[in-house]
């Protein structure tokens, strides 16, 4: 991707934890016991299908023509090919965030933990859900068949991502803050996980291109020695940490964020 000088802009923020900058708004629907998460025989079929035939192609041509996509690190998610896990990663992109963690587990499926909106638009949102996605519960009834689905695909040797960022903030070079809660599926499953830090780099002659170089870490295991509340928090912290450290690999601030209070 070229670097554009009018394209480049500066983002105030007002909330770390909430604030959204995605251009893509939509009002969610409700998801609620109505909502089919475990889908039949025949869905499941054409989910893979779609998940991981048809659209790998145009996941890896979009990557590579876009952003000159690279892994650093996935030789890591070798030691759990066999098992199911969890991917925690960055978000800082509508699209490629979804592809790259398919990307980098293929052939293992991979599932993501999603909002609402990504599945509510009319006409394209089952497509959405053949890609993986499993919408976030509204409900105490809609939130035991979620951890249902969760497990369900923990056990089948899936892979899991989830974006404990929870927002998009498009080509954020740094790791916002995150809340611990989304850490509790693994612990209660005892269940590996990884990270997965987007980077935004510069390369050509000039210097004025931007590539996305995903770092891989882990794996991270729940410590079992601790009661659920603190191996929750240990874990997230040992992710976090991780993700820190290699997002100072970015070396282009495309779009530049900075707290209202400092306008």
């Amino acid at each position: 991707m070229k670097i554009k000088d009018k394209d480049q802009k500066t983002i105030y923020y007002t909330d770390e934890l909430n604030d959204e900058f995605s251009k893509v708004q939509m009002k969610p629907r409700v998801i609620d016991e109505k909502y089919n998460y475990n889908k039949n025989p025949i869905w499941d079929f054409c989910s893979v299908i779609i998940q991981n035939i048809l659209s790998m192609p145009i996941k890896i041509i979009d990557a590579k023509l876009k952003f000159r996509h690279k892994f650093v690190g996935k030789e890591k998610l070798k030691k759990h090919k066999k098992d199911g896990y969890f991917i925690y990663a960055n978000h800082t992109q509508a699209f490629e965030d979804t592809f790259i963690p398919s990307l980098a587990d293929f052939p293992k499926r991979n599932f993501l933990i999603v909002n609402p909106a990504n599945i509510s638009l009319k006409g394209t949102g089952w497509i959405v859900e053949m890609l993986g996605a499993i919408p976030i519960p509204d409900t105490i009834e809609s939130t035991k068949k979620f951890l249902k689905q969760i497990e369900k695909r923990i056990n089948q040797k899936n892979s899991i991502t989830i974006y404990p960022e929870a927002h998009i903030w498009p080509f954020y070079t740094g790791i916002r803050n995150f809340k611990s809660v989304s850490f509790k599926y693994p612990v209660k499953l005892n269940t590996p996980v990884y990270s997965i830090t987007n980077t935004y780099q510069t390369y050509g002659k000039k210097r004025n291109k931007i590539k996305i170089v995903s770092y891989i870490d882990g794996p991270f295991y729940p410590d079992e020695g601790l009661k659920i509340k603190e191996a929750t928090e240990q874990l997230r912290n040992e992710v976090y940490d991780a993700m820190i450290a290699r997002s100072k690999n970015s070396n282009i601030e495309y779009i530049k964020y900075r707290t209202k209070a400092s306008e």
